[in-house]
C-alpha cells in the first residue's frame, strides 16, 4: 500500500521535531488511516507551534472562493493563520518565532486548484525570511502518467492569478512535492526546500489502487470521480451551467434549467463518458431551489481519459445547441472579486472564449493543439521524484 510523506517523517522521528514547528495543512491532510496529520504529528512528539490552512480554510468546509478568516484548532488551541484572506502568503510577523515551516496538503492535479498556489508563495516567504521549508509529499489522485499532461500553458503575462499564478499545463500529472521542486529553481527562488517522498507510489497510480479512502479535499471534490472530471468541468464556473454545487453530485455533473438537448450530447461523447440524464434541485449557488435538466458523468476509461478536452467539447456542444440560453458570466471570489475574465484564469490564456466561436471541426483541431504540451514534460522530468 502507498505510504503517504507523512508517514515516513512519523517513522523517521527527527531530531528537528522539537524545534519550533509552523505547519500549514487542513484537515483533508491525514495518514493512510484517516488520522489528521496535526494529530499525528503532535502525538509523535512534533513540537507544532502554529497552523496555517488554505483556500477553504483548516476544515474544508469554507465555500469556494470566500475569504478565511484566522482562528484556533479546537483539538489542539493552536493559533491557525489562514492564507486565503487579505493576504496569500506568511509575513515576518507570521514566521520570525518558528525554526521551520511544514506543509502537508493534499492536491488534485489541477492547475486551477489553489492548494499549488498557496506552497508557491510559502517558498518564496521561507527563502524571504530564511526559514526551511519541508513539504510531505501525497499521491495526485488522477495520475502522475505524463502522457496524461494537458494543457492549455498559462500566459502569464496576461493569465496570471491565484487560480493559475506560473507557468504549468492545466492538468499536470504531478505531485506538488515534484512541482516545488520545479518552481523553486526554475523561478530562481532557491530556498531551503526538501522533499520527504512517498513510498509505493509509481506514476501509473491513481487513486482507486492505493487500497484508501477518498477523503474531500474541499467541499465540492467529495470523490475521485469529482476529482479527475474537475479539470474539464471546472470550466463551467464561469458560465451560466451549474457544475453541482449545492447538491451530491459536484463537478460530476452539468445542468441548468433550459438544457433540454441532452440525448444529442450524449450521442457525440459516448465513446469516453457514461452520461445519465437527471433532474436536479440546488440547495446554493447556481440556480437554488429551480428545477434543472442536467447529465450525470463518469468516464469509461481513467486511464486513458483526456479530462480538459472532454471538458471542453462539453461546453462546446451545449453552447452550439443552446444558442438563446448559454452564456459566459463572471465568478467572483476572494483571489478575484469582480470575477472577470474567469475562463481566461482557468483556461489560462486570453480571450479564451472565442474559441468557442469557431466551428466544431476548427474547435476541436484548435483544443487537440493547446492540449498538447509535450515540451512541458521534457522540462520538468529532472525534478520527478518517482517512475
Amino acid at each position: 500500500m502507498i505510504k503517504f510523506g507523512i508517514s515516513i517523517l512519523l517513522a523517521e522521528r527527527p531530531d528537528w521535531r522539537k524545534q519550533k514547528i509552523a505547519l500549514v495543512t487542513n484537515n483533508a491532510a491525514t495518514t493512510e488511516n484517516d488520522i489528521p496529520s496535526h494529530l499525528a504529528l503532535i502525538k509523535a512528539g512534533f513540537n507544532i507551534v502554529k497552523l496555517f490552512s488554505p483556500e477553504h480554510g483548516f476544515n474544508t468546509k469554507g465555500a469556494d472562493g470566500e475569504k478565511m478568516p484566522d482562528g484556533f484548532d479546537v483539538a489542539t488551541k493552536l493559533p491557525i493563520i489562514s492564507l486565503y484572506s487579505e493576504k496569500l502568503k506568511p509575513n515576518a510577523t507570521d514566521l520570525a518565532d518558528v525554526d521551520l515551516v511544514l506543509f502537508d496538503i493534499p492536491d488534485i492535479g489541477a492547475r486551477f486548484y489553489t492548494y499549488l498556489w498557496t506552497l508557491t508563495y510559502l517558498i518564496e516567504a521561507c527563502k524571504e525570511y530564511n526559514k526551511p521549508l519541508i513539504i510531505l509529499d501525497r499521491p495526485n489522485p488522477i495520475g502522475l502518467d505524463l502522457a496524461q499532461i494537458e494543457g492549455p500553458m498559462l500566459d502569464e503575462l496576461n493569465c496570471s492569478s491565484f487560480i493559475g499564478r506560473w507557468d504549468i499545463p492545466l492538468r499536470h500529472s504531478c505531485t506538488l512535492g515534484e512541482l516545488a521542486l520545479y518552481f523553486n529553481d526554475i523561478k530562481n527562488i532557491n530556498a531551503s526546500v526538501t522533499v520527504i517522498k512517498c513510498e509505493q507510489l509509481s506514476r501509473s497510480d491513481f487513486f482507486p489502487n492505493w487500497g484508501i479512502n477518498f477523503t474531500p479535499t474541499s467541499p465540492a471534490i467529495n470523490s475521485f470521480n469529482a476529482a479527475i472530471l474537475y479539470p474539464g468541468l471546472g470550466m463551467l464556473e464561469a458560465t451560466n451551467l451549474t457544475e453541482g454545487r449545492g447538491t451530491n453530485l459536484s463537478f460530476q455533473m452539468v445542468a441548468a434549467p433550459w438544457l433540454m438537448h441532452a440525448s444529442e450530447i450524449q450521442k457525440q461523447l459516448e465513446d469516453v463518458l457514461h452520461i445519465e440524464a437527471i433532474t436536479t434541485i440546488p440547495k446554493e449557488a447556481k440556480f437554488a431551489g429551480e428545477i434543472c435538466n442536467g447529465l450525470y458523468i463518469s468516464p469509461k476509461n481513467y486511464n486513458e481519459f483526456d479530462a480538459v478536452k472532454t471538458g471542453l467539447l462539453l461546453i462546446k456542444l451545449i453552447k452550439d445547441s443552446h444558442p438563446l440560453h448559454f452564456k459566459w458570466q463572471p465568478y467572483l471570489t476572494n483571489a478575484n472579486p469582480d470575477g472577470t475574465k474567469h475562463l481566461d484564469k482557468l483556461l489560462g490564456i486570453a480571450n479564451s472564449e472565442d474559441l468557442f466561436e469557431l466551428p466544431l471541426s476548427d474547435f476541436e483541431s484548435t483544443i487537440n493543439n493547446l492540449c498538447t504540451v509535450s515540451a512541458f514534460q521534457e522540462k520538468v522530468k529532472p525534478y520527478l521524484l518517482y517512475e
